[in-house]
């Protein structure tokens, strides 16, 4: 079988779970298929690499995005036999490219336009067209794999003339021989974080989705002693970039200057990994998550998870046993950000439950998401896909 993988992201330029997803899929499907990678941005080595056409450098990322779309599609070989995009931003070439060569277009959903009403401020009028090209391509798709429960039930709420028979859910996956507790102290020492004293995680873009800011206000309330460290970067805005900012002096002006670590940059994964192990609690506040990816890496490392419970999030953080979980109300948030703070002082006060949930998660991401079981569900897909195609 011979499958073309459409995606924006696409080593060493990922910035979110789509990017970690796609990269660790195609090393196992590449095992059993033959797989090759189309992706946006500078040239690869192990994918062709297109950017953004001269004459669209100006213009709305939705169009730019068309413009690479197109150009993706123009270059898919006529003997593929699947052609699987990932995101928005790669659907209209592999629902185009479907077409065009006739073959089952599958693409994978991490998020849906509808429920991201604040990526209006970073596209603007592009917003329209990113859903668009969303809806259009998941009408048209021969099959869709969602990443969770969860994110099989939206899509078929806000996409009702999809058919349920073609939402296949095949969850987000974790390599635990990469992600394992790990016993250096050169990422901590280099980011000035204390190696005895306790600290909350949060690694994540700068976007609403993340939830960041709710995060921010509940550190206000976090016990004396616990620092937050932020992997946090890419802003979608420069508004939010600003929020972000005041939220970070606030907590600063009224617990002082080493309440919260701000690393501005995204970390290499040896030093992720080795935050990740070394955190008190890794945080997940997010107001929209399909599944979190981020939460399955802090699990592999041993690290308790206090997240909130939306999207299929509870699909992977056990509440009570590998974390605990926070109901997230749009229309209460500071009580969100209580609770979310009592949930961090929680485990802090109770090292023993900590290292219970710890070990807990560790055991829950080797037993039930690794990635070649999700390859092989993936094959099955494909296969599905092709056998169902003209139904």
């Amino acid at each position: 079988m011979r499958v073309e993988m459409l995606t924006k992201e696409w080593p060493p330029e990922n910035y979110g779970g789509a990017g970690v997803h796609v990269e660790h899929l195609v090393g196992r499907l590449r095992e059993m298929i033959d797989v090759q990678v189309q992706c946006f941005g500078r040239p690869r080595t192990d994918a062709r690499a297109v950017p953004v056409p001269d004459f669209l450098s100006e213009a709305n990322t939705a169009l730019q995005t068309m413009g690479v779309d197109l150009a993706m599609t123009a270059e898919i070989p006529s003997d593929v036999e699947v052609v699987h995009s990932h995101t928005w931003y790669a659907n209209l070439a592999g629902h185009v490219g479907g077409l065009l060569h006739e073959i089952p277009h599958v693409l994978t959903a991490h998020s849906l336009e509808p429920l991201r009403p604040w990526k209006r401020e970073q596209l603007r009028g592009g917003f329209a067209v990113s859903s668009w090209i969303e809806e259009t391509s998941y009408r048209g798709a021969s099959a869709i794999i969602a990443v969770s429960e969860g994110m099989r039930r939206d899509i078929l709420a806000h996409y009702p003339s999809v058919d349920p028979k073609r939402v296949h859910v095949v969850h987000n996956g974790i390599d635990t021989d990469v992600y394992a507790p790990s016993d250096t102290t050169s990422a901590r020492e280099r980011y000035g974080i204390d190696l005895a004293a306790p600290y909350a995680l949060f690694v994540g873009r700068i976007t609403r989705q993340k939830g960041l800011i709710h995060l921010l206000r509940a550190a206000r309330e976090f016990d004396e002693g616990i620092t937050l460290v932020m992997c946090a970067s890419s802003p979608d805005t420069p508004e939010i970039a600003r929020e972000t900012s005041e939220a970070v002096e606030i907590l600063r002006a009224e617990r002082g200057e080493r309440s919260v670590i701000w690393i501005d940059e995204q970390v290499d994964r040896p030093d992720l990994i080795e935050l990740l192990t070394h955190a008190l609690v890794f945080t997940c506040p997010s107001v929209y998550e399909p599944l979190g990816i981020v939460n399955l890496e802090a699990m592999a490392c041993r690290t308790p998870v206090v997240a909130s419970a939306v999207g299929g999030i509870p699909e992977v953080v056990v509440a009570g046993e590998t974390g605990l979980l926070i109901d997230y109300d749009p229309n209460a948030p500071s009580i969100f950000e209580s609770h979310f703070a009592a949930a961090v002082n929680q485990l802090a006060g109770d090292t023993a439950l900590a290292a219970r949930m710890g070990e807990h998660g560790r055991d829950r991401a080797v037993r039930d998401f690794t990635w070649q079981a999700i390859a092989e569900r993936t094959i099955e897909v494909y296969r599905w896909a092709i056998e169902h195609r003209n139904e």
